[in-house]
């Protein structure tokens, strides 16, 4: 008597793990072509934080009805806001200040000064990656800070 064995149609468990692996690295490269890659996604990180900073900046001013600055070195890549607080923004990216010239120390720093009303100097911090530019926004009637990458830029 033969043994006939039936072979049972459908994919074995390692051929669905390589079919999933697989798909999940076209959609990350899928997703990384579409943001700009690592350096899109460095850009993006970097101005969320420096707009973050900027936002508890003003928010200090108005807390403690005492006027805050917060300075930005462009050649070292270094911000320093109240309270001690400080950083660096990544050295790929390249940095633009434009603003009230009056409060700058140096030709090669920025300063945004928030008052206790929540006004502001005004500012604008431009983070370029490439032909990306992601733009900072600091209004100087409100100090409302925007932020967000700039449309059509290309440097």
């Amino acid at each position: 008597m033969r043994s006939t064995r039936r072979r049972v149609a459908g994919m074995s468990l390692l051929e669905m793990l390589l079919v999933l692996a697989l798909v999940a690295v076209i959609a990350l490269m899928a997703a990384m072509a579409m943001n700009g890659g690592l350096a899109g996604l460095k850009l993006r990180s970097a101005g969320k934080s420096l707009a973050a900073e900027l936002r508890y900046t003003r928010t200090r001013a108005i807390a403690t009805g005492v006027p805050q600055q917060f300075e930005l070195n462009l050649p070292q890549h270094r911000w320093q806001g109240p309270d001690g607080r400080q950083g660096q923004v990544p050295e790929g990216l390249k940095l633009a200040y434009t603003g009230a010239g009056q409060l700058q120390t140096r030709a090669d720093t920025g300063v945004v000064r928030f008052f206790e009303d929540g006004a502001s100097s005004g500012g604008r911090i431009d983070l370029i990656a490439g032909s990306s530019v992601w733009r900072i926004d600091v209004a100087w009637i409100t100090g409302e800070v925007r932020s967000g990458p700039l449309r059509g830029a290309a440097q």
